[in-house]
């Protein structure tokens, strides 16, 4: 199963997260598929860019997203473009 989640980065105490495309095995920090974006909680407000139609893509496919990333997108807007792509592929 593919999953959408977050992959540490950054230095000790400064922590950087790459939203990242990868089999549901793999470590947290292992070999992904594709980076959509990236997240930086130390920011204020916090920071978050993410190629939205990419991952409406991949939720397309089958990804299910962590719940953490599924938070993240929801605020971004992405539920509502899958919502209208669903309808769009099923007309």
């Amino acid at each position: 199963m593919v999953r959408i989640r977050l992959t540490r980065m950054g230095k000790k105490k400064q922590p950087f997260y790459r939203i990242v495309v990868v089999d549901q095995k793999k470590k947290r920090d292992g070999a992904y598929i594709e980076s959509l974006g990236y997240y930086n909680p130390l920011k204020e407000p916090y920071e978050v860019k993410v190629d939205i139609d990419r991952a409406v893509e991949w939720m397309l496919k089958g990804a299910q997203p962590s719940e953490t990333v599924a938070k993240l997108l929801g605020k971004l807007g992405l539920f509502e473009k899958l919502a209208a792509a669903k309808a769009k592929k099923e007309a």
